[in-house]
Parts: C-alpha cells; structure tokens; sequence
C-alpha cells in the first residue's frame, strides 16, 4: 500500500501573504511609477483650478454678473503676455474698457477661455486613466502567472496526460482566478481515473490544487476519503465541515478531496454547503475532487462526456442502494443528482504514467 507523506495545511501571516501577493516586474514598476505621476499632476491641476476659482469668486464685486466671473476664472488658468494686454486695452471702445475697470477683467478674456479649455479634457483624461490602473487587480495578475508557471512545470513533469487536460483545466481554474468581479461560485474540478492511475490520479489532484493556490505560498487543503470509508457518516460530515471552513478562513483558497467516493454516502450532502452554484459558503475558492473507478484501464477513445457519464453511474452505484433509508441525513436519488449538478462543472480523465514511483509524485 502506497504510503503518502501528507504535511498538514498552514496559513501564512496576511502581511507577507500581501507582500507576496503585489510582487511586481521591473516593466510594471516603471508603467505604475508614470501613471502614479500623471495622477498627482492630475490632482494638482485640479486643486489649482478649484483654489483659484473660489478666490476669484470671494473677491469679485457684487454687481458682476455670472458671465464675468466664468471670464475671470478661465483668466486666471492662462494669463497672458502684457504687451498682448496693452495692446487689446488700447484699441477697446470706452463702454467696453468702463466695464472692465468695475470689473477688474482684461480684454483677453476670450482668448484666455479658448486656451485653456482644452485643460479641462487634460485633466479628466489622466484622472480616469489612473483609476483605471490602480482598480486594476494586481494580484489577481500575479495569481495567473504563477498558476501558469507552475501548470506549464507539471505538464511537463506529466507528459502522458492528454492535452484536454491541461488545456481545460487551467482555462477553467485560470478564469476563476482572473475575475475582477467577486466570484458568484466555486471552481469545483472532478478528476477520474481507472485503477491503473492512481498514482497519477493523486498526484496531479494535489499539484493542481496547489498550483492554484502557490501565489498565496500555501498548500491546498488535504482530504482523503479512505481514511473515513467506514467512520460515522455524520461524524465525517462534521470533520470534513471543520477542515474546510477552518482552511478557507485562515488563507488557504483550495482544498483536494481525495477518493470522494469512498466517504460514507449521507456525509457529502456536506458539499451541498462548499459547491452550490449561488450560495456557496465560500465563492473565491477552488476545490478539486478525486473518484477512482473501478475499471483496471480508461480508454484514451472516450470522449469527455462518455468519462461524465461513466463517473456519474459510478456514484450512483456507491451512494444509492434500495437498504439506505430515505431522510434528511441519508443519501437518496434525488439529492444525488442535486449534488452532482454541484460537483461536475468539469470532468477530466487522468491517464498513467510510466515515469511515476509508486508513493513519490514528480
């Protein structure tokens, strides 16, 4: 019997969980530096702007009309040359320069308004481009390419593994971990294999799950439904309950659930609670389940849908038998397909590899 060192789950201080999390290349610092720049001139623009218009507004005259003080504001964001102003002033008519005297605003007041209107867009321009940038999530980014870089690592190491499986999967986990928006549900992953890829079955459950949570620098969650196959149903429902709400709280963002199969049936209606489509217990998680059929081989010939099925009848068989009483507690037809709906928003067949010991995964 393969023996599996497994090192319990920790969580990481949520300073250098962060710290991990923003980490940036030299490109990125230099484009966050600029646009960090043009949002301070931004605001800087806009303050001088406001400033001087509240004072050209508290020291006007009170028989300026509304027209004047919108003069005398574009005036003060563009003064012009004062041989340009004595000029105009000299050629004005005397109703035209009696005006300005009570109203202390130069004759270039048009051609102030038109030069310095085009400030205006400026501003607004550089002000939504760095919103923009800074409500961009970055670790969301960083989260991407390290799943990307450790994905491309194991396909790699596991070179007899069909291409669905990696293309799927990591399209599937990557759009999870790319939401902008808060997730409305779980990234829930069914792996199967046939008895000749346990071992692959195992490993490539637990490194995906990891490779999904390596931007946090945390391991995935543990469970293994072996070593619950003949506990209390109940009593296992509450366990695995505790692990996965304890992890989830603490950091950890993945969780594999090993031989899913093998739990006593009424316990994963628990799994009603951690993969429902709209009220899941947690939404920004991924949770990457595990069934070992019963076949010595899977053929490479099926089709995903053929794997789905297969697995589907395969639980059907192991959780429902006509000596299970029907409740509240107790697995029933009806609410397996309820929790099937839940668990296979994507199934994948694992193949064999030759190059794996038995016990030690690549």
């Amino acid at each position: 019997m393969a023996v599996f060192q497994v090192t319990p789950p920790y969580a990481v201080n949520s300073y250098e969980r962060n710290r991990s999390c923003v980490s940036r290349s030299p490109q990125s610092n230099q484009h966050s530096d600029v646009l960090l720049f043009l949002l301070l001139l931004a605001d800087l623009c806009l303050l001088f702007f406001l400033v001087e218009f509240v004072s050209s507004l508290s020291t006007r005259n009170k028989y300026s009309n509304y027209e004047t003080s919108v003069d005398s504001l574009i005036l003060l964001l563009s003064p012009l040359d004062d041989n340009i102003q004595k000029s105009e002033l000299g050629n004005q008519s005397p109703s035209t320069s009696s005006r300005l005297e009570m109203t202390g605003q130069p004759q270039n007041a048009s051609f102030g308004k038109r030069s310095c209107w085009w400030l205006l867009p400026l501003i607004a321009a550089l002000a939504s481009g760095s919103l923009w940038f800074f409500s961009t999530p970055e670790v969301e980014t960083t989260a991407v390419q390290e799943f990307q870089n450790q994905m491309n690592q194991l396909k790699n190491k596991y070179q007899g593994q069909d291409e669905k499986l990696w293309k799927r999967s990591q399209i599937f986990l990557e759009k999870h971990l790319n939401s902008s928006h808060p997730r409305s549900q779980p990234a829930i992953l069914l792996l199967t294999a046939a008895r000749d890829a346990e071992e692959a079955l195992r490993c490539l459950s637990e490194q995906i799950a990891d490779a999904y949570s390596s931007f946090r620098s945390v391991r995935a969650i543990r469970i293994d439904g072996t070593d619950k196959a003949t506990q209390d149903s109940d009593t296992v429902k509450l366990e695995v309950d505790q692990e996965l709400s304890n992890g989830f709280k603490n950091g950890q963002n993945a969780a594999v659930v090993h031989r899913f199969e093998s739990l006593p049936a009424g316990s994963t209606l628990i799994f009603y609670k951690y993969c429902d489509h709209e009220n899941a217990a947690f939404k920004d998680v991924a949770l990457v389940l595990t069934v070992l059929l019963e076949e010595e081989t899977l053929g490479t010939s099926l089709g995903l849908k053929e794997v789905e099925e297969k697995v589907r009848d395969f639980l059907k068989v192991k959780f429902t038998n006509s000596n299970t009483p029907n409740s509240y507690n107790h697995m029933d037809p009806d609410k397996l397909n309820g929790l099937w709906s839940r668990i296979s928003h994507l199934v994948l067949p694992v193949q064999p590899e030759n190059a794996l010991k038995r016990g030690i995964c690549l």
